[in-house]
Parts: structure tokens; sequence; C-alpha cells
């Protein structure tokens, strides 16, 4: 995993996620998903360019079922922006980069 890009999962999802003061970028993968192994170094990216702003972080949906389900993730790649606990936004599938940093930044203003 990228030096910026944390690895969350079933039981640091709350603390790490839902009680962040930062807004947090959630990848939802698996490693059997070919589109989220394409979408990964975009991820990276965005990590680095937006640290200390944005938290950025994957989930494993195979090992983490259960914030999958809460969450209702049915397709993956699935990106979620969270912020003060919330999902703002939603994207599916391997998006391109400015799409992701476009909502990001409506994000941050906001």
């Amino acid at each position: 995993m990228a030096e910026n890009v944390i690895e969350f999962n079933d039981q640091n999802f709350e603390s790490e996620v839902e009680k962040s003061d930062l807004p947090v970028l959630v990848d939802f993968w698996a490693v059997w998903c070919g589109p989220c192994k394409a979408i990964a170094p975009v991820i990276a990216e965005i990590a680095d360019e937006y640290a200390g702003r944005v938290k950025v972080g994957k989930l494993d949906v195979d090992n983490n079922s259960q914030t999958a389900v809460k969450f209702g993730i049915r397709s993956i790649p699935t990106l979620l922006i969270m912020k003060n606990g919330s999902v703002v936004n939603q994207m599916v599938g391997a998006v391109p980069k400015n799409n992701i940093e476009s909502l990001l930044n409506e994000t941050l203003e906001n």
C-alpha cells in the first residue's frame, strides 16, 4: 500500500473514517478485482496530492464484509467521500482521476 494510503477495516472504520476531522476518500476493493487494480495508482496519487487535507484509504471487502454491507457496497471499486461521518459523494467503477479530484475539491470547499 502507498505511503499515504491507510488500510481501513471493520475494526478501525469508525475511528479512522466516521470520526475523522478531515474528509475521507474510501476505496472499497478486493484483490481479485481488475478495475480495482487499475484505479489503485490513481488512489495513491490522490493520497499524496491531498495529504493533510483529505484522508485516503482502502477497505478490502472480502476481509471486511461488515463495513461493506453497512454501506450497501454491491459493486467494486466503489469510492465513498465521507465528511463528518456521512457519505457526501459516491462513485462506482474505475473513474478518471479528474472526476475524483473535482468531487474532493467540492467537498473541501463546502
